[in-house]
């Protein structure tokens, strides 16, 4: 490592830990999650075969028949409807994982889903996303219906 190298990474290394972090800078960059249970519209993709079996952010597998799915704002646990807007067919899933990390996705569904929602041929889908059971915060009990939710 030449003297202008080991200068900038010390001087990274200085401002992550006066930042509390590799791990701090990286949530400050996650979005705020979203309890508000409003229908979101976007762009679906989902899960490639290298996932396959991976942990998700819930601690367990990614099975690619299942109805798991990953959201960066809907909380892990939410249950939701998502339609393909051009087909209208939907199907239900649970956020287990965070994601898509791809700009302009709103979620990741699993293969099984994605076939279901006829888009697997194509990999990516305009989607509506309606939550239909929220988790309330780690400090609650229970979840929020977005239906009763205000």
């Amino acid at each position: 490592m030449n003297p202008a190298q080991l200068t900038a990474c010390l001087l990274l290394q200085l401002a992550l830990a006066a930042h509390g972090g590799v791990a701090a800078a990286a949530q400050d960059e996650q979005p705020k999650l979203d309890r508000s249970g409003k229908t979101k519209t976007g762009k679906a993709s989902y899960y490639g075969p290298k996932f396959y079996g991976k942990k998700m952010a819930n601690g367990k597998p990614m099975k690619p028949q299942a109805n798991n799915a990953a959201s960066k704002t809907l909380p892990l646990g939410t249950t939701a409807k998502v339609t393909n807007v051009e087909t209208g067919k939907s199907d239900v899933v649970v956020i287990t994982d965070r994601g898509p990390y791809v700009d302009g996705r709103i979620i990741d569904v699993s293969p099984q889903t994605a076939k279901d929602l006829d888009f697997k041929q194509d990999g990516v889908a305009k989607v509506k996303v309606k939550p239909l059971q929220v988790p309330k915060p780690e400090n609650s009990s229970n979840t929020i219906s977005p239906a009763t939710a205000k």
